[in-house]
């Protein structure tokens, strides 16, 4: 098969586009999760562009298992990039979306599995992936699933055409990944105002595709509404997502040592320097934030509503953290209650986590069934479920 495109399944749409910057709330306020379960024992694999090794998955410990580059053929967890490589980016925060453990954040953006093991596998980069190399990704996962036990396979890129799972080389891989035991949760993509494209995997009938909802980052204020996540019928007429969750104001890590990171640094230092000190800071970091560079002659009063104007368009929190939308991190939302109710009952197949997902999503109001599935996924009803499925134990009857 020719090469072939991919895509990560991030925002079409620049965050800067944003018309305001709420509260950052962490996930688990929003969605209710269970506490009790953080993902110990489960080991989940990430397909992306590119990881990092951030202190969310690394401190005090690292929880990242194995690393594969299969464009370079490097294999090893050294080998994950400790630099500003810009192909790192979106790995690195789908990973610490499901994983992180909210080191960098005293615990407050800690996921809900801060204790769910990675394998990371490299299979493209910032400007390309190709189709194949996906299903290149998911074979080896396939190969190596018993030596890292893994039992998740999250994948938040897809292809760039639309293909039948009865042919296509890449959908044929995600489905013998689940007949293998792993439970494969896809990003349904971003593209809502193109109904009836799905690509593969999301478009696959035994992999969990994930849209979107957004809640304005507060649940509180009773706005939920849907996300602009693609949605089906796929070319086999398959009805996807299944399900849908949180797919915007997402707190995730800014990758250290970029400009964004530097410009997030600065701005949150400037919105706590003290007025007659603000024009020395703003010199002694010229070059960092353009917008400032251009206004240091202004009044006070001017910059301090371009510093406010700059992490209000830019989502920043703080200097480590931002917020992100697309349901490329919907889908390790997922992953994480996933790894929360494998946690819960290590018994539970491939084909009993979805119906259970499925079984225990709430619709959402006023929405199109075809554009959310069976609705936004419930963490703790879904946990609860994974317990109660749990089997009894043998009674022996020699006993009576």
């Amino acid at each position: 098969m020719a090469p072939h495109r991919a895509r990560t399944q991030e925002s079409a749409v620049p965050a800067a586009g944003r018309a305001r910057r709420p509260e950052a709330l962490p996930i688990a306020e929003r969605i209710g999760a269970d506490p009790r379960f953080t993902g110990h024992g489960v080991v989940a694999a990430f397909l992306d562009s590119g990881f990092y090794s951030h202190p969310d998955l690394t401190t005090p410990f690292s929880r990242i298992h194995a690393y594969n580059d299969l464009l370079s053929g490097k294999f090893g967890t050294q080998h994950i990039s400790t630099t500003s490589d810009p192909s790192a980016w979106h790995g690195m925060m789908s990973s610490v979306v499901a994983a992180g453990n909210g080191s960098l954040s005293h615990g407050r953006f800690r996921s809900l599995a801060p204790d769910l093991g990675l394998v990371l596998v490299k299979v493209g980069t910032l400007s390309r992936i190709h189709h194949d190399d996906i299903a290149r990704g998911i074979e080896w996962v396939l190969v190596n699933r018993g030596r890292f036990d893994i039992r998740i396979l999250n994948i938040s890129c897809a292809g760039d055409y639309e293909a039948s799972y009865l042919t296509d080389v890449l959908s044929r891989f995600a489905e013998a990944a689940v007949r293998a035991g792993i439970v494969v949760v896809c990003a349904v993509g971003n593209r809502g105002d193109r109904p009836g494209y799905v690509l593969p995997p999301a478009s696959v009938p035994a992999v969990i595709s994930v849209g979107g909802i957004d809640d304005l980052g507060n649940p509180r204020l009773g706005h939920i509404s849907l996300y602009r996540s693609s949605y089906g019928p796929t070319v086999d007429g398959l009805q996807k997502p299944e399900v849908v969750t949180i797919a915007d104001w997402v707190p995730a890590p800014i990758l250290p040592n970029t400009p964004t990171a530097k410009q997030a640094a600065l701005l949150q230092l400037l919105e706590s320097t003290p007025d007659h000190e603000l024009v020395h800071v703003i010199h002694q970091h010229e070059g960092v934030y353009k917008p400032l560079d251009e206004a240091k002659s202004q009044p006070i009063y001017l910059l301090r509503q371009i510093v406010a104007a700059g992490l209000r368009d830019g989502l920043v929190i703080d200097k480590h953290y931002k917020m992100v939308d697309g349901t490329s991190f919907a889908a390790p939302i997922v992953t994480s209650v996933v790894a929360q109710m494998l946690e819960a009952n290590p018994d539970l197949t491939p084909q009993q986590v979805k119906a259970i997902l499925v079984k225990t999503a709430r619709r959402l109001p006023g929405v199109e069934v075809d554009k959310q599935g069976w609705g936004a996924v419930q963490p703790a009803l879904a946990v609860q479920a994974a317990i109660e499925t749990r089997p009894r134990p043998r009674v022996d009857e020699t006993e009576l």
